[in-house]
Order: structure tokens, then sequence, then C-alpha cells
């Protein structure tokens, strides 16, 4: 057993287009599958707070009303979300380590609509605007991938098919 691993230990799903943030120290917050769609890890080392957002489309002007119900779909709704979600635990948006990861291209064939790399440029870009940008991450290619956040330490794992990863979001 994990010296470092809390008694009570608690896994958070992040399902497609769904935002989670915890200021539990055991929880564990994970997202599975990410292939074209964007998870944005981010957490903030002193308060003990992370999240996960896992948006599936950049722009919400494809669906307004979808936007409605379910922001966290889009990037442009998704990511100011997820900074309000993570401020309303107390995290300081100056203090945030932010890990990308998804924006594949896993269709076979051509891929026209080049939904991956157009949702790693609309992250950018909103990320940019709110002042942030991220020193690391796992993006683009032909595989898919699941992160899971250990709320407690920062420590991050990234799964593939080729293998894990491991990258710690301390500062």
């Amino acid at each position: 057993m994990n010296a470092r691993a809390p008694l009570f230990a608690q896994r958070v799903v992040v399902g497609v287009g769904e935002i989670a943030v915890s200021n539990n120290p055991a929880v564990t917050l994970s997202t599975y599958a990410l292939g074209s769609c964007l998870g944005i890890v981010a957490y903030d080392a002193q308060a003990v707070v992370g999240g996960i957002l896992h948006f599936m489309l950049p722009d919400s002007k494809v669906a307004p009303d979808h936007a409605l119900a379910q922001p966290a779909m889009f990037a442009n709704t998704g990511i100011p979300l997820f900074f309000r979600s993570l401020r309303g635990l107390r995290a300081d948006l100056a203090r945030l380590r932010i890990f990308v990861t998804g924006g594949a291209s896993v269709l076979t064939g051509p891929d026209a609509f080049k939904i991956g790399a157009r949702n790693l440029l609309a992250a950018e870009a909103l990320l940019a605007q709110e002042g942030f940008t991220f020193d690391q991450g796992a993006t683009g290619g032909t595989i898919n991938r699941t992160v899971h956040l250990d709320v407690g330490t920062g420590d991050l794992t990234l799964r593939t098919p080729t293998g894990e990863h491991a990258y710690s979001l301390l500062p």
C-alpha cells in the first residue's frame, strides 16, 4: 500500500462534456479515452485543489442550446466555467499548474474536420486569454489517453495504449 494513500480513497470519473473539481485529498479525479476531446487538468498545491475538464468541441456556436444545458462540452463555455469552479474551492488561479492532454486524430482515414487539432488551438487561445500557458502536456498524435489526478499529492498519471507516464503538478 502506498504510504501517502488516504485510508478512504475515492475516485471521481469525469465524463465527456463534464467538469469535476475537488479539495478533498482522498479523491482521485479520472477521465478516460481522450481521443480528439481535450482534457485540461489544473492543480493548486497550496490550496490542495484540483480539477479536470473534458471537453469535446472547440466552439459552442455549433449548438448554442446544447451549450446552455452542458457548457463543459465546449472549450469556449467550459474553460471559463472550469476556472470559476476552481475559484469556488479557493484555488488561486495564479498558482495553478496546467496539464493538457488529448487532441488526437483518432479517425481511420482522412480527418477533414480535424477536431483534435481545433480543440487544442481553442484551448491554447482561451488559456492565453486567461493568462495561462501550460508547461506540461501530451497532445496530438493518433492515440487515446486516460488521465488520473491525485488531489492530495498533485500526482498525475497518464495512460496510453503504449504505456503509463507519471507527472507532478507541484510547483
